[in-house]
């Protein structure tokens, strides 16, 4: 790999409307340039969850770019090369994901569906604040990963053990 390569990201949810939306605008501004992000889910609801759209609007993530989609889209011929591919749901993790061109290495990252929260629109929102927050943190320990000078098997590690960060004690 070169150290000029680009690397593409899939994060798939099965909704894909709120974990996998953020991890998406997360990668494409801690990324650099040097990953380009992309979300999907299996069965997409077509529509970025308001709270999502919100937390990333406030805190200047653009949110233009960014829909609700079927991961159909990326197993397609003409679809990007994936690098990565990682879930961030537990539904999607265990489902039969498609067969990625290009062998992507794959982690699971699984967050908790902030969109399954029920109480107080504040404690809702708290919900996607924390999911966003763990995220965050995953997200970059990833673009800091010395990924040129990594062998496959200790790469594949480092993902997997990444899951561990930014997990709060009720979610361990």
């Amino acid at each position: 790999m070169t150290g000029d390569k680009t690397y593409n990201v899939l994060f798939l949810c099965t909704g894909n409307s709120a974990r996998s939306i953020m991890a998406e605008a997360i990668l494409d501004r801690a990324g650099a340039g040097r990953f380009k992000a992309f979300s999907a889910g299996s069965m997409p609801r077509g529509e970025i969850h308001p709270y999502a759209a919100d937390l990333l609007s406030n805190a200047n993530y653009g949110v233009g770019t960014l829909r609700s989609k079927s991961w159909d889209e990326f197993a397609a011929a003409d679809a990007p090369v994936m690098d990565f591919v990682f879930t961030v749901c537990d539904d999607a993790a265990n489902e039969i994901c498609p067969v990625w061109p290009g062998q992507p290495m794959t982690a699971h990252w699984g967050v908790p569906d902030p969109a399954l929260v029920e109480g107080t629109e504040a404690e809702k929102r708290l919900a996607f604040a924390d999911a966003f927050r763990m995220l965050n943190t995953r997200i970059s320990i990833f673009v800091n990963l010395p990924i040129q000078g990594l062998d496959k098997l200790s790469l594949q590690k480092r993902l997997d053990d990444i899951a561990e960060s930014g997990r709060t004690p009720e979610t361990t």
